[in-house]
């Protein structure tokens, strides 16, 4: 008979919660028929599992080679403007991608400036020369790697600046160049972060709707909504995103088996902070172009033509407005901090079991960031509603007053809504960061008494500050940034 402590139980009833909601829409493909999914089937469904993972392939590419490349540059090397430029990059995080999707077709699209421009100094017609389409799936790729970067950029950056001099200053005395440090040192020991990272955004991108929609890009996502609002039909519309819950299952396991031997602890007591090589010549500043890019294209441009139109429109002055930055702001806060508080308690847990039931759970719970927000909310309404409703006619049975809704409709509906939707990312900070404390130190900290929360409050929480702020940043971006589920 298995035995649980007290926080395995927690652990276990917390990942059952949050889960609910995709329990719900899982129910919902046996309620009716399986006629729609045949259709789907023999029509579409081969496109959308395609453009998916080319969807994906082509973001998981250009985010580690813009994450990795600009989080190296600026954790290593001192080149003129390095600290502003490690804010920069991290700005295009606050911009969804759909919003620089409607931006940069506006202005690469047949009726934008440039084509404009290029037809009247060239003296040609449409058709008559070629130009990128962005509205194309290889324009959804960019774009989206053009905003997700960040993940992996903060995370690899995170893991370079935590790792020791020593091993860098061992490696130089062998007759090993910077280049070949990075690849043969450096980039190994960051992996679990950069792995982490990387499945965010993946996760992310399987999610989005925004842009693909936008670009006429037929994947899962697109399919979920079109089955949804064209046919009319929750459970056709469940049973796609049944399929995209299997490559999230996927990618986890990928996740989990690429590192599953490996550790890595860089926090010891004579652990030396590397000094960063001062960059000289033209290689500074083409360095310092380069990192400009990203930040450039994902958020300065967007941002400049966002204003413009703000601008026009008046909109800024509008007491309305105000009442959107706060109730914006303080949704984001708290579903942060519910989402950070959660991912410390099941990071710590999947840390201290040996039960694979637990770590199974803990796993179980970053199923939520790759549903599309819509399905999420639905799901949560679905459970919301039932629970209601059997509530209501329990007291309606024992008393003569009229109750409201508790949950549905409220606060709490949207705040749950937004733990299920990201808990993963805050859990894929924290576990990276846990994995270079030393299991010793926890095993030191329960020898003088200290409860699982205590050690999660005195010792994780200040070893882990850095996490927990990235964890909680990253949260609160994209509750901002969240539109369907609101």
């Amino acid at each position: 008979m298995l035995r649980f402590d007290k926080l395995s139980f927690i652990t276990i009833a917390t990942a059952a919660l949050l889960t609910l909601p995709i329990v719900v829409i899982v129910i919902q493909i046996f309620s009716q028929d399986m006629s729609i999914w045949h259709h789907l089937y023999e029509t579409v469904l081969f496109d959308y599992v395609t453009n998916t993972l080319l969807l994906m392939f082509g973001v998981g590419v250009g985010v580690i080679i813009l994450g990795v490349s600009t989080a190296w540059w600026t954790s290593s090397f001192d080149f003129p403007g390095r600290r502003i430029v490690s804010l920069l990059l991290l700005m295009p995080m606050a911009m969804p991608a759909y919003i620089i999707a409607y931006t940069y077709t506006g202005i690469l699209d047949f009726a934008g400036p440039i084509q404009t421009v290029l037809r009247s100094v060239f003296q040609v017609s449409y058709g008559e020369y070629w130009f990128f389409e962005i509205r194309s799936l290889t324009g959804a790729m960019l774009m989206l790697a053009f905003v997700l970067y960040p993940y992996v950029y903060l995370m690899s950056r995170a893991a370079f600046l935590s790792q020791s001099g020593n091993l860098l200053d061992v490696s130089r005395s062998l007759g090993v160049s910077p280049l070949m440090s990075f690849f043969k040192v450096t980039l190994p020991m960051a992996r679990p972060a950069i792995i982490a990272g990387l499945s965010l955004v993946l996760m992310e991108t399987l999610a989005d709707y925004g842009t693909v929609e936008y670009f006429g890009v037929s994947t899962f996502t697109t399919g979920i909504f079109r089955t949804y609002y064209g046919l009319g039909s929750i459970a056709g519309a469940a049973q796609l995103a049944t399929g995209l819950l299997c490559f999230v299952l996927l990618l986890v396991m990928l996740e989990k088996f690429s590192r599953r031997r490996i550790r890595y602890f860089s926090h010891t007591e004579s652990q030396i902070k590397p000094n960063r090589v001062k960059l000289t010549g033209a290689l500074q500043w083409i360095v310092l172009a380069w990192c400009m890019v990203p930040v450039s294209i994902g958020f300065l441009i967007p941002a400049a033509v966002l204003a413009y139109w703000s601008v026009k429109s008046n909109v800024l002055l509008s007491s309305e407005f105000f009442v959107l930055i706060w109730n914006s702001f303080s949704l984001a806060f708290i579903a942060a901090f519910v989402a950070v508080t959660l991912a410390l308690v099941l990071a710590y847990a999947a840390r201290k079991s040996k039960s694979k039931l637990v770590n199974g759970a803990v796993q179980v719970t970053s199923l939520g960031y790759a549903m599309p927000g819509t399905i999420v909310a639905i799901g949560v309404v679905i459970a919301f509603n039932g629970f209601d409703n059997a509530f209501l006619s329990f007291l309606e049975r024992y008393t003569d007053i009229e109750f409201g809704l508790f949950l549905s409709g409220t606060l709490v509906a949207v705040v749950f809504a937004y733990t299920v939707r990201f808990l993963a990312v805050s859990l894929g900070a924290i576990q990276s960061g846990l994995q270079s404390i030393k299991p010793s130190i926890d095993q030191s900290a329960q020898l003088l008494g200290l409860t699982p929360s205590q050690i999660i409050r005195k010792v994780h929480v200040p070893l882990l500050s850095g996490s927990v702020l990235t964890a909680f940043l990253i949260v609160f971006v994209d509750v901002l940034k969240e539109l369907p589920a609101t």
